[in-house]
Order: structure tokens, then C-alpha cells, then sequence
């Protein structure tokens, strides 16, 4: 029985997962950007997960704690909410942009879904697969 298309089909589900939680931390992130738009000397918030993963996307492989463990790695694409520090054009130092923060909630809530669409197409193979149905 050959195991690699197994394991290709594992990390693809954990990074499937991992990119769901990055859109989900962008997003909780964008909501304390709009709610925090006139609140004087406010840092907009950002999430970094994709730059990470481009990193790291060339280096996957299996990590194993012991020759008869399989574990796949979890350091791959990691997920950091930053502070934006640049400067601000306003007076009271808050440095959002709500037509900004708009947009990018608008394209965040796309990548969420494509990825739940992606994620749901694996399930539904899986399941064909496992009940031929």
C-alpha cells in the first residue's frame, strides 16, 4: 500500500485548516480595526499567515518524534497578528483606513469560503471513496 499520496493528502488538510484559522484571526482583526476607527492614537491590526507559508511551503515534509511516530509538522504557516505602526495622516494618530479595512474583510470573506469550499470537496471525496456512494 502506497502511503505518500496519504501524507500529501493529511498536510494539504492541515494547511487547509491553518489557512482557516489565519482568515478567521484577519478577520477578528478587521472587526477591532473598524470598531476602533475614531479612537484616538489606535495602531491598526494586520495578520501574517500567507508570507510564512510561502517560506515554508517548499520545505514540507513529515516530522517524526520517534522512527515509529508520524507526525506531521506544525510549523508551517504561522499565524501572528502585528501592529501596524506606520504613521498616520490624522491628527489623533489612529492609523485606519475604514475603505481599507472594508476591502480586505470583503477579500478575506472570499478566501474563507473558497477554502471551506476546498476543505468540503475533500470531505465529499473522502466520503464517496470510503462508502461508494
Amino acid at each position: 500500500m502506497y502511503i505518500g499520496n496519504v501524507s500529501n493528502d493529511e498536510v494539504a488538510n492541515v494547511l487547509l485548516k491553518k489557512g482557516l484559522d489565519a482568515a478567521s484571526e484577519r478577520s477578528k482583526a478587521i472587526s477591532d480595526n473598524l470598531a476602533n476607527v475614531n479612537t484616538a492614537g489606535y495602531k491598526r491590526k494586520y495578520v501574517t499567515f500567507e508570507e510564512s507559508l510561502k517560506d515554508s511551503v517548499y520545505n514540507l515534509e513529515l516530522k517524526t518524534d520517534d522512527e515509529k511516530h508520524i507526525k506531521i509538522g506544525s510549523n508551517y504557516g504561522q499565524i501572528e497578528t502585528k501592529t501596524d505602526s506606520s504613521n498616520s495622516m490624522r491628527e489623533d494618530g489612529n492609523n485606519v483606513d475604514m475603505d481599507t479595512e472594508i476591502v480586505n474583510q470583503a477579500a478575506n470573506t472570499l478566501m474563507y469560503s473558497a477554502l471551506v469550499n476546498q476543505m468540503n470537496s475533500r470531505l465529499s471525496m473522502e466520503r464517496y471513496v470510503i462508502s461508494g456512494k
